[in-house]
């Protein structure tokens, strides 16, 4: 017995000393959740988002919309290893950008560990959210920009746009420093993507045909499954945020479902008000308006505040999609911007409002008696939204010097851009 007592007393007494309980040792169900969360992430752009956009791309147009989804996902996963981790994470500058210790992923072995998890795990969970956010920007000019001004803006715009808002946010940037609060991407990826789609197509210039001619969608079926997919994939977006497998993840998980669902509801709701008619285009926006405009609150808000969260997310996105985008005049052909820039913005803010101590501690809103974070979160999107519009007029600039032009040709565009340019067609129909 007393030998025993020996011995217990010792394993207690250097457990804490062992490398299992150290700070920035590798948790094996951490890291299995990661990993998943990043499966599912990447299914958002090559299956959910390509689906979802190219059903409401016209009919001559759905391969060439899937086409550059596919090429933004790939471009975004070789930026990402070369150069971009490194801008976004690397030692920081200034408070603005990464250094380049770690371009082509140099310094980091497979011994490395960020938190719980394999650095090469985290570099791999950044890198999906960088590929969906450039392809975001897509939605917004369909129909009518070449392929291959895509491909260079693309490069261009993750290293000269996303990474240093990444920087700014999750790297160790100047907003971090500030105490702005974003989860899983308000600022980084919607309100980003958002602006930089309203400026590149305002740059490319409206479709031909646009406010006069009908421009029904292809398929409003693979719409609404790229959108369930989406879905699906968000959890993995959000609740794999918090890089461990926890009771905030959890919490992220809940309030993620509850926020879409109520989003859906609301633009469902409010579009058969206004057009007596409930569409399944329509509850398919209302999903993604409530998954976006819940991310950047997901780690910090509960499900009450979700509620809150959702039901505005889906009127708002109605709003500006069916009402300011036609006074606007803009055409923002599949509404990046409205959805996903206006409904981040939104996101953002409520995060200033409804951040609960409760959910995780140190982080609380208006509501929970820190009105300053709302006036912190109003800074950062009003800094996101200008360094976003200045920074890709710039990159669409270099981006028409090096393709020379950004738009197809006329006749291309009138005949279809899956012909004219990939030579294949979205459907065979034979009568």
């Amino acid at each position: 017995m007393k030998c025993k007592s020996i011995l217990t007393t010792a394993v207690l007494t250097l457990l804490p000393f062992s490398t299992a309980f150290a700070e920035d040792a590798i948790n094996s169900g951490d890291t299995a959740w990661i990993i998943v969360s990043t499966a599912l992430v990447m299914m958002m752009t090559p299956a959910g988002l390509a689906l979802f956009y190219g059903g409401m791309s016209r009919y001559k147009n759905l391969l060439n919309t899937f086409a550059m989804t596919f090429v933004a996902y790939c471009l975004g996963s070789i930026v990402w290893v070369l150069w971009g981790y490194t801008l976004a994470f690397g030692p920081d500058v200034g408070k603005f950008i990464g250094g380049l210790d770690h371009i082509f992923l140099n310094g980091i072995t497979v011994g490395s560990v960020t938190g719980t998890i394999p650095t090469y795990v985290f570099v791999v969970f950044q890198m999906t959210f960088a590929a969906i956010t450039v392809a975001l920007v897509l939605g917004a000019i369909v129909d009518r920009m070449k392929f291959s001004s895509w491909i260079v803006f693309t490069i261009l715009w993750l290293t000269f746009v996303y990474s240093p808002v990444c920087h700014w946010v999750w790297g160790g940037g100047w907003m971090h420093a500030m105490g702005a609060l974003d989860f899983a991407g308000g600022n980084v990826v919607h309100i980003n993507a958002g602006v930089a789609g309203l400026v590149l197509s305002s740059m490319v210039g409206k479709r031909l045909g646009y406010g006069k001619d009908a421009m029904f969608p292809s398929s409003i079926t693979l719409t609404a499954l790229g959108a369930a997919m989406l879905w699906f994939g968000w959890f993995g977006f959000n609740a794999g945020s918090q890089l461990a497998a926890d009771g905030v993840a959890a919490s992220a998980f809940l309030v993620t479902n509850t926020s879409a669902a109520v989003g859906a509801l609301a633009w469902m709701a409010a579009e058969w008000y206004v057009n007596k008619r409930p569409t399944v285009l329509g509850i398919a926006s209302g999903v993604v308006a409530g998954l976006v405009s819940i991310t950047p609150a997901a780690g910090f808000v509960d499900m009450k505040a979700a509620l809150v969260i959702g039901l505005v997310a889906g009127v708002f996105g109605f709003y500006s999609v069916a009402v300011l985008k036609r006074k606007l005049g803009y055409d923002d052909s599949l509404d990046a911007f409205g959805v996903h820039g206006m409904c981040g913005m939104w996101g953002a803010l409520a995060t200033g409002i409804f951040a609960n101590p409760a959910i995780t501690a140190g982080k609380a809103g208006l509501l929970y008696g820190n009105p300053r974070q709302v006036w912190i979160q109003f800074v950062s999107i009003v800094a996101t939204v200008l360094f976003s519009a200045l920074a890709t007029f710039i990159v669409v600039l270099v981006t028409r010097a090096i393709t020379g032009g950004l738009r197809v040709d006329e006749e291309d565009e009138v005949r279809g851009l899956d012909g004219a340019i990939h030579g294949e067609r979205g459907f065979e129909i034979e009568f």
